[in-house]
């Protein structure tokens, strides 16, 4: 302790203590990022509700403790909490984990120092949730995961690696995700997708599946709460959910192809241009509207320090729901029209008087989900802008 200038932080009920450092980097003596606040709080009401819906006692592991932030508060501010496990290769993080623990005067919390993924394989079958919030790619600890992963739990998933994901570079996503992206301008949902369906066919050679409960793309991350079933046949069946994101850069026409050895057209059928392809993803619902509910239920009984942030995203999350896969961006249709942009809530009241099921998105203020083809929204556009 004596080596390093201590900084004290207060997130919900839970109070830690860790080495300053001038900026969040893996290069810190003790990782904890204040930026992912949010994250651990919406963490907290999801695994909440999961809890109550089990209506169980859980066992938790946090796989990257660093100070201990995120297993620390899971112990202190969740009800029907049993064990938490908390697991950091450094042995440094492992002194200040054991140290916050203390401060908060909690039992029950084990710690350990491991190889994230040696750490799951080790302890098979003994989580109800697993916590993946790695520096960068959770891509390697996937397979650890599945493999560990009881019947009927819940794994949590972040990635930072967004650049990745969304299509900035793609060789990093193929190598890692096992999929290619595409940068249009809802490339942070079909990020989410491929991430959800890397996890969906790593889990499948355990005959596992998995159910998205809630996912959502936050400034640097994207993060997934899935639950983990079990069954060969139902497997099988979820499998049916992989496919293909397929973009018209010329119109924008975009179309979904489920199936992972399916055929995909190469010419947009609107335009007769060539059409981009981004896959092999997930096409399954992203938001569970039940679940959804019971996280927003649970901000009454929290005490967290975003709760105004957690109840906007929370809300967008539930009515986007119902959506169809990706969303348009009204002022980049607008512009390949090289028109002025209507006020969205007169485009959202078009299509709904239209009959056209219409809905906010939290990926893009301007992002308008709709199961309205590209040409009758761009009829719509320029009936508005004249």
């Amino acid at each position: 302790m004596q080596n390093y200038k201590i900084k004290r932080i207060e997130e919900g009920l839970t109070k830690i203590e860790f080495p300053e450092f001038e900026k969040v980097s893996s290069e810190a003596p003790v990782f904890y990022n204040p930026h992912m606040e949010l994250n651990r709080d919406l963490s907290i009401l999801a695994i909440q509700a999961f809890q109550k819906k089990e209506q169980r006692e859980i066992d938790i592991c946090d796989l990257f403790g660093g100070s201990g932030i995120r297993g620390i508060r899971y112990k202190n501010e969740i009800d029907g909490v049993g064990h938490v496990y908390i697991n950091d290769i450094s042995e440094t993080a492992n002194y200040y984990e054991q140290h916050n623990i203390d401060l908060n005067n909690l039992d029950n919390i084990e710690i350990s120092q491991h190889d994230a993924s040696m750490f799951l394989r080790l302890k098979r079958g003994e989580f109800d949730v697993i916590d993946i919030d790695p520096f960068g790619t959770p891509s390697p600890f996937i397979d650890s995961a599945g493999y560990c992963a009881r019947r009927n739990s819940l794994l949590c998933v972040t990635a930072t690696d967004t650049s990745a994901l969304c299509g900035t570079y793609q060789a990093p996503c193929i190598r890692k995700y096992n999929a290619k992206p595409y940068k249009s301008e809802y490339c942070h949902e079909t990020g989410i997708r491929i991430l959800a369906g890397f996890v969906a066919l790593t889990l499948s050679k355990y005959g596992k599946y998995i159910e998205v409960k809630m996912s959502h793309s936050t400034e640097h991350y994207m993060r997934l709460y899935i639950e983990v079933k079990k069954g060969p046949k139902k497997c099988d069946k979820s499998l049916k959910n992989i496919g293909y994101i397929s973009h018209c850069k010329h119109c924008l026409h975009r179309q979904t192809s489920k199936g992972l050895a399916t055929v995909i057209d190469d010419k947009c059928p609107v335009c007769g241009e060539k059409l981009i392809h981004a896959g092999p993803l997930w096409l399954g619902d992203l938001q569970d509207s039940e679940f959804i509910k019971l996280m927003i239920d649970e901000t009454e009984n929290k005490k967290i320090n975003t709760k105004k942030e957690a109840l906007k995203l929370l809300n967008l999350c539930l009515e986007e729901s119902d959506g169809p896969a990706t969303f348009y961006d009204a002022h980049a249709i607008c512009k390949s029209l090289k028109i002025s942009a209507p006020k969205l809530d007169l485009i959202f009241d078009k299509l709904k008087n239209e009959g056209y099921l219409t809905t906010k998105t939290h990926y893009n203020p301007l992002g308008i989900k709709c199961d309205a083809k590209i040409n009758e929204i761009k009829d719509i556009l320029n009936n508005l802008s004249k």
